[in-house]
């Protein structure tokens, strides 16, 4: 596991999240800020996990934030607001992923076709993917050890191995072996059967290894992500 969520995602909301809750609810925008903004760069990291875009993931944390203040009303509390937070910037991801399943490379844009030319190969790789900036890693992750764990989570080694799985199977992979998410947890964000989500996982697992896609660590970490990975050793045996 690369990210191990410290609270679970399908706790009962707190007093203190009820009570902001319901300020919201009357129209109070400040107390809906203070109750999502808490969780923007978590998910911008995970909206760019799955999409593979800098400016997708952001305008995605946008329609999330949207899509809830418009739809306050339909949170009950069940589950931590944060749960509620994930699950709409989830189905907003997956919308956007098909409506357009990838990005046209720049060097692919051509002219308008000669009807006597033959037709061209269809061209499915590779996936252009915007690089993590070390500047978000900064604002998302504040210790050390979340740092480097987010930075594995978020090479282009990684983003390009997830690009080859079906939307969902992505989705569910990134949710249990990223964020740590338990199955039930998962089923509930993606109105899924536990037994559909480990179907998934298993189905995601055996295509990457298949592929051998996930490089080893020591493959795809760059020079600096090398420095990172002694200072966390360190931080470890201290």
């Amino acid at each position: 596991m690369l990210i191990s969520s410290q609270v679970r995602w399908l706790q009962m909301s707190s007093q203190t999240e009820l009570t902001s809750l319901a300020a919201a609810r009357k129209g109070d925008s400040q107390q809906f800020a203070a109750l999502a903004e808490p969780y923007r760069r978590e998910l911008r990291a995970y909206c760019y996990r799955l999409l593979g875009s800098l400016e997708d993931a952001e305008d995605l944390v946008q329609e999330t934030m949207l899509r809830a203040w418009r739809r306050l009303e339909t949170f009950e509390g069940r589950a931590s607001f944060r749960a509620w937070l994930y699950k709409i910037a989830t189905n907003a991801c997956l919308d956007a992923i098909d409506k357009a399943s990838r990005r046209q490379l720049p060097g692919n844009r051509q002219s308008a076709a000669n009807p006597q030319d033959p037709l061209p190969a269809v061209v499915s790789d590779p996936v252009w993917l915007d690089p993590f900036p070390d500047e978000w890693l900064d604002e998302t992750t504040p210790s050390v050890e979340a740092r480097y764990t987010l930075q594995e989570s978020v090479t282009l080694a990684f983003l390009t191995a997830l690009q080859i799985l079906p939307p969902h199977q992505r989705t569910v992979l990134v949710l249990r072996d990223v964020l740590d998410c338990q199955a039930n947890e998962v089923a509930e964000l993606l109105d899924m059967t536990v037994s559909a989500v480990n179907s998934a996982l298993h189905r995601a697992r055996s295509t990457l290894s298949k592929h051998q896609l996930v490089a080893p660590k020591s493959t795809i970490l760059s020079d600096s992500d090398a420095k990172t990975r002694d200072l966390l050793q360190r931080y470890v045996q201290a």
